[in-house]
């Protein structure tokens, strides 16, 4: 390990000077630490039942680029007339945004999160995420 300078400057705070080196081992130091935190606060929320677990075939299914509303209505078992009931739309609406033949309004995507329990975010993926959602 080299040498750290240490000195105080005129308003009193200590600082150090180190070599570049051993910075960057402090800094990726730390992020492993944030990263094995991360761990086990996400084993933790396992444990508790308060994560949720996502099965493989409905995470491929998002990323081969099908709607994102279909998928989570399908993951929590509800159908296109359920959805809309809750929402209280048309099923031949909502059919309209789950095909991207209409954007939807932002109230609309709103009642959609809330139903199927996601966040906004969840709604938006690849390239449908670019598209704006109306106000």
């Amino acid at each position: 390990m080299n040498k750290v300078t240490k000195f105080t400057t005129p308003s009193g705070d200590e600082m150090v000077v180190l070599a570049r080196a051993e910075y960057d081992a402090l800094v990726e130091m730390a992020e492993m630490l944030e990263d094995v935190a991360a761990y086990d606060e996400a084993k933790r929320r396992i444990a508790e039942g308060d994560d949720l677990r996502v099965p493989s075939e409905f995470v491929d299914r998002l990323i081969d680029g099908e709607s994102p509303i279909r998928v989570w209505r399908d993951f929590r078992g509800m159908t296109s007339k359920d959805l809309a009931k809750a929402i209280g739309v048309s099923a031949g609406y909502l059919s309209e945004i789950e095909t991207g033949k209409k954007e939807g309004s932002i109230s609309v995507f709103r009642s959609i999160a809330k139903t199927l329990r996601v966040d906004l975010d969840d709604l938006f993926w690849g390239e449908d995420s670019k598209r704006s959602v109306n106000e």
